[in-house]
């Protein structure tokens, strides 16, 4: 085995961790594949010689491209509006592949990558980092030009923000029966059936990228998500059950194109939140083919 050949098996041994914090940071499957691979580049170029603990020095690479991409991306989105939610991972109803798995480690549903979107690019670098894969403040420090004690303060803002956020049930079995009774309710054009599975304060988040105006939207209150639902009924009978970031979700699709994945998080037996990415040209990206029959 040659050294290039050593090198790119050391790399492999770490894709799967590499890939976990890309999604975190970036909450999009193919901008996390474009930083894994950014990193890659890097340790080829540099040969990793002098590397003393190549798995860290990885993660460190991997959250410096990311957090320079979180920064353009914060630029471009400044002045916009728009209702963003993060790329899920689908998978069948019934099982979550081993490469699945290590990227859902720690419960990272739908939901928390929502409230990671809140954070400043060094807040979510700093908490992803050390909360999540245990990176030193030492090591987090240089990556956001900040000395350890201010990397700590940025982590300390990110988890207050992050532990506001309601526990979400971790009961499958439960959680499934709540979304079938919600899907069952849509196709019913249930008013009554739907508000018996939302929690009063429901949040709905639907994100339709560059579609026309009214398809990407944040509703809040359950009457309000009940009207949203009853208009978007007919595309019901489409919908098919899913695992979405680990959790009961909804794949809507019709001949062949995929036209929204729901993601629900659910606290004491309700929907507490609605997340849908209905932007074609990110649905793309997707790999729904796991769905398949």
């Amino acid at each position: 085995m040659n050294d290039h050949e050593w090198l790119a098996e050391r790399f492999e041994e770490n894709r799967s961790r590499l890939r976990a914090v890309a999604y975190r940071m970036l909450g999009s499957l193919s901008e996390a594949d474009d930083a894994v691979q950014e990193a890659w580049l890097r340790l080829s170029r540099t040969g990793g010689d002098e590397v003393q603990n190549l798995g860290g020095w990885l993660t460190t690479v991997v959250g410096r491209v990311c957090l320079d991409q979180l920064r353009m991306r914060k630029a471009r989105r400044e002045d916009s509006l728009e209702v963003h939610v993060p790329e899920p991972v689908v998978s069948r109803p019934d099982t979550v592949d081993p490469e699945q798995e290590a990227l859902l480690a720690d419960s990272v549903g739908l939901a928390l990558l929502v409230v990671l979107e809140t954070l400043t690019p060094a807040e979510r670098l700093a908490f992803v980092l050390h909360d999540m894969f245990a990176v030193p403040f030492d090591e987090v420090a240089p990556l956001v030009d900040r000395t350890p004690a201010a990397a700590r303060q940025l982590a300390s803002r990110a988890r207050r923000r992050v532990q506001g956020a309601p526990a979400p049930d971790t009961d499958l079995e439960r959680q499934r029966e709540v979304v079938d009774a919600f899907l069952a309710a849509s196709r019913g054009g249930d008013f009554e059936g739907l508000l018996a599975v939302l929690d009063p304060d429901v949040v709905l988040r639907a994100d339709a990228g560059g579609a026309p105006d009214g398809l990407s939207k944040l509703v809040r209150g359950a009457r309000a998500v009940v009207e949203q639902a009853l208009t978007f009924s007919r595309f019901a009978a489409f919908a098919r059950p899913a695992l979405v970031n680990g959790a009961p979700g909804l794949v809507t699709a019709q001949g062949g194109q995929p036209l929204a994945v729901m993601g629900f998080t659910l606290a004491h037996g309700k929907i507490i939140e609605i997340n849908i990415l209905a932007d074609l040209a990110r649905l793309s990206r997707l790999d729904l083919s796991i769905l398949d029959d």
